[in-house]
């Protein structure tokens, strides 16, 4: 999925008029409902039904939408909200058609999501994960070229294979679809942020943890690591308060711009994974 594609458990945008067209609702309940007949158009063309669980939750056909966050972030730019809403609705429409597709084995990929990502997206589905570090996880997912979507132990079994098998089908699609890190990252000099973004699987480039390695050795064996989106990451290359400081205040800055928030926590490399940095 690239940039412009969205997360199958998707986040909607902000409230307020958009040009000329009609007002979304502040209220929770009014956007909920409002964020519904938006989906019906798109759903009833798969087949499915749209029905409103609770504020900001929705249920489409076996699935679960979470607008939480897509509300917060139409609270905070209002003037996208619309646009948002439009590229939100056509992703989901594409999940659904995919879930009837055939599963293609080069669409599966590794994505770093927070722990409570899992039970979101899939409500009853068996979605395995994978640890990462403190509140992240890997997971296997389906790309698509709007959306992504989890895979749970029913898709091993179309895919005929065993979840550690689709884990490492994921990880070698994923190392070949990004472009090599150290083409994409400069190193960070003292005083400096240095970032990797654009692409919709940047933050899973932590799932490809020994292909960072190049790049903690040029930075002299620090590197500590920020995701707060799932299209960009920060780091550093110094182990001062001062540097961890500006890179934990970055990360918690952007967390709530985003449409995509993933993390506020910083990771530190390892020769043996990433640890969290307290």
């Amino acid at each position: 999925m690239r940039p412009a594609a969205l997360a199958l458990t998707l986040t909607i945008l902000p409230l307020a008029l958009h040009a000329a067209a009609q007002q979304i609702p502040a209220g929770e309940a009014e956007f909920t409902a409002f964020v519904a007949g938006q989906l019906r158009q798109q759903a009833a063309l798969a087949g499915q039904a749209v029905t409103i669980k609770g504020p900001l939750t929705l249920k489409v056909g076996e699935l679960q939408a979470n607008l939480d966050r897509i509300y917060h972030f139409c609270r905070a730019d209002a003037g996208s909200c619309k646009d948002e809403i439009d590229r939100y609705t056509q992703g989901f429409a594409q999940v659904l058609k995919d879930l009837n597709a055939p599963l293609r084995k080069e669409a599966v990929r590794l994505a770093v999501r927070p722990s409570s990502y899992a039970r979101q997206a899939a409500p009853g589905k068996a979605i395995r994960t994978w640890p990462l570090a403190g509140d992240l996880m890997i997971m296997p997912v389906l790309d698509s070229p709007r959306a992504t979507r989890s895979l749970n132990e029913d898709d091993f079994k179309k895919l005929g294979m065993k979840a550690d098998q689709v884990y490492q089908l994921g990880q070698a699609n994923l190392r070949a679809t990004l472009a090599p890190l150290m083409r994409q990252a400069p190193v960070a000099g003292p005083g400096k942020i240095g970032q990797v973004a654009g692409d919709a699987y940047e933050s899973s480039r932590l799932a490809l943890h020994d292909s960072w390695a190049p790049l903690a050795d040029a930075q002299g064996g620090v590197l500590i690591v920020a995701a707060p989106a799932k299209d960009a990451l920060f780091y550093i290359g110094e182990d001062t308060p001062q540097a961890i400081d500006a890179l934990r205040t970055l990360a918690k800055d952007l967390i709530g711009k985003v449409p995509n928030p993933l993390s506020t926590e910083l990771f530190r490399w390892t020769k043996t994974g990433w640890a969290p940095v307290r």
